[in-house]
């Protein structure tokens, strides 16, 4: 008899079915094979009381401090640790408890009832000269050949911008912004290139993005995460796909010292308000995509901890795009100078660790070294990609 350790990186339905599983029993134990460690804050003890039972009664278990049995304080934070199945049974069971159980009920379900995407790779196009990656910056005849160019070497989504939003980046007027990105726009619309692939307006700017929509675009990259609901309308209209992403201040003050309480309670309170807000606007959760702002009013520490814990935003239903390309992040990992033309090697580990945790699309300005890396890492992970 031999035996050996299974990855938990790997896809258990898969692995039960070449085991020879039956059909139904593959569901029910997968299920029982997928762990989550879910941190829950601001929990009242009483409520911790009731949920460590509730969980040591299914097999799960909730961690919680010493002093909570004797209800010591009046709030407490906790561990469950739970399956897929226990989950579901939590979920189910703490809607008919007391102490706000009943809330948490309705999240812990979020996280049994996720929804699958493929992994898709965006390329970036700057139609400005003051982008913080040089390579990245075109005009209207050489972006068109660098979108010839990434289509073929992979990327399904093009997004095109004419602004920087690197720290202290300087205001453009909208006027300037749309000149700088009309003539492009055209072009696309004309050649209809939007049929090769699908377009994304990297702005915030009302006119800018409607001009884009109006030329086939069918994706709004909102850095300012659906502030102003003129463009959730647009988007409505067009019957585009809306990026929200977090951040924290504006391209101008946003690394001015960036603190948190909790960066991960804090951007996903953020998504919960905007998402709601795009859904009452007409959108639906597949129109929505979240982006948690790689360097956009954070630390590394903020950073990392939100790439580690990415799966966690998957709990809201939508795609999770994440952009930490070419970075300044990877140069304070490095703890020395490192320019960005030679931040490729710790982009990708970067974006293969969010793919990893969740992440579907990966906004890169390096397509082919990106196509290559993610479908050898998606066919280790036994993932589809298109």
């Amino acid at each position: 008899m031999d035996i050996y350790k299974i990855s938990p990186h790997n896809k258990y339905k898969e692995l039960l079915k070449n085991l020879g599983v039956q059909d139904g029993g593959i569901s029910i134990i997968s299920d029982k094979m997928d762990r989550h460690l879910i941190y829950i804050k601001n929990l009242r003890t009483p409520a911790g009381n009731i949920l460590k039972q509730d969980a040591l009664s299914i097999g799960a278990e909730l961690a919680v401090p010493s002093g909570v049995i004797t209800c010591s304080s009046k709030y407490t934070d906790a561990l469950l640790i739970a399956s897929t199945k226990e989950l579901k049974i939590l979920s189910k069971k703490e809607l008919a408890q007391p102490f706000g159980l009943k809330e948490l009920a309705i999240k812990l379900k979020r996280y049994v009832d996720t929804n699958d995407y493929s992994t898709k790779i965006m390329g970036v196009i700057n139609a400005n000269d003051d982008s913080f990656y040089e390579k990245s910056r075109f005009d209207t005849t050489t972006a068109l050949s660098k979108i010839e160019e990434m289509i073929k070497e992979g990327a399904t989504i093009i997004d095109i911008g004419a602004v920087s939003s690197r720290p202290n980046a300087p205001i453009v007027d909208e006027d300037i912004e749309l000149s700088r990105i009309k003539a492009l726009c055209d072009v696309i619309y004309e050649k209809e290139l939007y049929k090769k692939a699908i377009f994304s307006i990297d702005s915030y700017s009302f006119n800018v993005v409607k001009y884009a929509l109006k030329s086939g675009f069918k994706i709004i990259n909102d850095i300012t995460g659906a502030r102003d609901e003129r463009l959730i309308h647009l988007a409505k209209e067009y019957n585009a796909r809306y990026v929200i992403m977090h951040m924290k201040g504006t391209p101008q003050t946003m690394q001015d010292s960036p603190t948190y309480d909790d960066v991960m309670i804090e951007v996903s309170n953020f998504f919960e308000t905007q998402i709601q807000k795009c859904i009452d606007a007409g959108l639906t959760l597949d129109d929505i995509i979240l982006d948690i702002g790689i360097g956009f009013g954070k630390t590394l520490k903020h950073n990392i901890t939100l790439l580690k814990n990415l799966e966690h935003f998957k709990s809201f239903g939508c795609e999770l795009l994440v952009g930490a390309s070419r970075k300044s992040m990877i140069e304070h990992i490095m703890k020395e100078p490192t320019p960005t033309k030679d931040r490729l090697s710790g982009t990708l580990a970067l974006h293969l660790k969010a793919i990893e945790n969740g992440a579907t699309i990966i906004r890169c300005h390096d397509v082919y070294e990106h196509k290559q890396a993610i479908s050898v890492a998606l066919e280790m992970m036994n993932f589809d990609m298109i």
